[in-house]
């Protein structure tokens, strides 16, 4: 599966280096967000990682639902439980929780289907910035710290009609944003596809900060250092 070259298993422990986590982030999610710098202080593992990474382990649900508690850093040693409940969390060797995580319904262990599935709900969350997250900064007159951006991956969750499926495609159907001082909270709604036909729906939930009175001016800088930052990479690794 294409994760491997992202993680490296010790024992019963799964670690991510600054650098796969940073690696996965630009080469397979499309996000330069700075947290995923492998030279970043305050360098996280992307939330898209972690996820992929617990449908690779655990499976593919029918039903699924996954909440963020913690910030994985450098080569973090973590677990994933080997066990058949519903609810169970991802924690690290001294019990430190970092994911909480929901499945119900069928089971799939299809190594294709589950790749298909986590490349396009990755490529699609890979989105967020500037494509959904400006427009909606702009409606409500508000932007992240251009100095300090923060974006935080809080929760996302899906229900598919079924697993008969090879290639899920996910759609965008709505986005929201909830302004409360200088935070604010993004719902993004998609619909998902196979061959143009609905098999499913869900939702994902990120958290902004340092919210101040939205700047044309400033918002295009930050969006082109963004955009300056991908293609930089992009011509390194070429």
């Amino acid at each position: 599966m294409f994760l491997e070259q992202f993680f490296q298993s010790n024992g019963n422990l799964t670690q991510i280096s600054a650098e796969q986590g940073s690696r996965f982030a630009k080469e397979v999610a499309n996000d330069f967000n700075p947290l995923h710098n492998a030279d970043s202080k305050r360098f996280c593992v992307p939330g898209d990682l972690l996820f992929s990474l617990v449908l690779k382990k655990l499976g593919l649900s029918q039903n699924m639902t996954f909440k963020y508690t913690g910030m994985v850093g450098n080569n973090t040693a973590l677990l994933f439980p080997e066990t058949d409940t519903e609810n169970l969390s991802i924690v690290d060797d001294k019990d430190k929780e970092y994911l909480q995580v929901g499945r119900f319904g069928a089971v799939t262990d299809d190594a294709e289907l589950i790749e298909n599935f986590a490349r396009n709900y990755v490529s699609f969350s890979g989105l967020s910035f500037p494509n959904i997250l400006v427009p909606l900064m702009q409606k409500h007159n508000v932007m992240i710290n251009p100095v300090r951006p923060m974006v935080i991956y809080e929760s996302m969750a899906f229900e598919l009609h079924d697993l008969n499926l090879s290639n899920p495609i996910l759609k965008l159907t709505d986005s929201t944003l909830d302004v409360e001082g200088k935070r604010g909270t993004v719902k993004l709604h998609f619909a998902i596809y196979e061959n143009d036909i609905e098999v499913g729906h869900g939702s994902k939930n990120m958290t902004i900060g340092g919210l101040r009175e939205y700047n044309e001016e400033q918002m295009q800088q930050l969006i082109d250092v963004y955009e300056r930052s991908k293609q930089d990479y992009q011509q390194a690794v070429a």
